[in-house]
């Protein structure tokens, strides 16, 4: 049995996602910044997948430019906002940011600017007593995750954004693992820019978004052409926009039925895990979590090796990010809410999506039971 448990990571294009993408390859192939008709028709796909994201998300279609994914639009929004702000040069990061705003903010620091970064508690909920002793006058940005790509904990991102603003500081949430599988929206979230990308909710890798409330200030990420409003020059990848957004727009038509089909799945995949296996240790925010997000740490199991024995099982599973599978490195996630370094190598990341089944689940955990009694002989 082959077994799919990594949707954190990436998930499989949805065929009606497909179909809605494939005349823009050969139709509507045009240029949608060119002036005749076969631009046109381009322009025209692109103007309502910008139409469409922004009534998803809350915002205007004037908010919504378009990326090549989360990691650019991670990057473009932190650098964007420091290096237009004029008199404020501090960024608040949180200590469980994705490798791409954590990276950011260390160029940045080398910049010049002040880094500080926010302490999480054990559950991985951000430390709201720590953020706001960090918060000054001296504050432009504070970046915090919806939601966290290894341990699935969910943050109370309105609480942040309220204690941003009331310095006078903006608010910048990553949502690439939220969009699409919880309700995500910028005026409910109160955040001034958020970050997504189209291959986490069933859409094409290589195109994202970014959302940049109208009034804040951003400078541009690539200078060339007039494209996205002159902030991002390079002609716009009609087929992956049209894509993310259809994509968008499936997922959030059917947010609750998927919400509470995998995290049923996940959570008798938990209960078994947790009963039957002894010392284990369940990872991340118990209830305030991503619905197919199960994370677990082993004791007495190298967790790369317990990864490479489930795939050759035909499972597949992951340490955590794969922005940071290449690393030697114990994941800066699971430090953060302090494991050590032996407890965080031997930590195994599952997540559930929309195709998995009942049958695959109990595969796995039965799998993963011999596995790990097998390797801690």
């Amino acid at each position: 049995m082959k077994v799919y448990l990594d949707h954190a990571a990436t998930t499989p294009l949805d065929e009606r996602v497909l179909q809605k993408m494939l005349p823009c390859f050969t139709q509507n192939f045009g240029n949608p910044d060119s002036p005749h008709s076969f631009g046109r028709a381009a322009a025209v796909y692109v103007d309502e997948a910008r139409d469409t994201l922004a009534k998803e998300l809350g915002a205007k279609p004037n908010e919504i430019f378009f990326t090549s994914g989360g990691s650019e639009s991670d990057n473009w929004a932190l650098r964007g906002v420091m290096h237009a702000s004029k008199a404020r040069k501090e960024l608040l990061v949180s200590a469980i940011e994705h490798p791409a705003a954590l990276n950011t903010a260390a160029e940045l620091q080398k910049e010049g600017y002040t880094v500080r970064i926010v302490p999480v508690l054990p559950d991985g909920k951000i430390d709201m007593a720590a953020l706001r002793s960090l918060l000054s006058e001296n504050t432009a940005l504070v970046a915090v995750m919806t939601a966290n790509n290894e341990i699935g904990t969910v943050e109370p991102i309105r609480q942040i954004a309220d204690a941003a603003h009331s310095v006078g500081a903006y608010m910048m949430t990553d949502a690439v693992q939220a969009v699409g599988s919880l309700p995500v929206n910028v005026q409910s979230l109160h955040a001034d820019l958020l970050t997504l990308s189209a291959h986490k909710f069933y859409g094409p890798k290589g195109v994202g978004a970014l959302y940049v409330r109208r009034g804040v200030p951003i400078g541009k990420i690539i200078s060339g052409g007039h494209q996205e409003r002159a902030m991002r020059g390079g002609t716009t990848n009609v087929p992956a926009v049209v894509g993310m957004a259809e994509a968008l727009r499936l997922a959030n038509a059917h947010t609750d039925e998927n919400a509470k089909k995998i995290s049923a799945l996940r959570n008798a995949f938990v209960r078994r895990v947790l009963t039957e296996i002894p010392d284990v240790r369940y990872n991340g925010d118990a209830c305030d979590r991503l619905p197919g997000n199960a994370h677990f740490t082993f004791d007495g199991v190298i967790g790369e090796a317990l990864l490479f024995a489930l795939d050759i099982q035909g499972i597949a599973a992951s340490a955590g990010s794969a922005c940071s599978s290449g690393s030697l490195e114990p994941s800066h996630v699971l430090k953060a809410i302090g494991l050590s370094e032996t407890a965080a190598k031997s930590s195994v990341r599952f997540s559930f999506g929309k195709n998995n089944t009942e049958e695959e689940m109990h595969y796995t955990a039965d799998t993963l039971k011999n596995l790990v009694a097998k390797m801690r002989k």
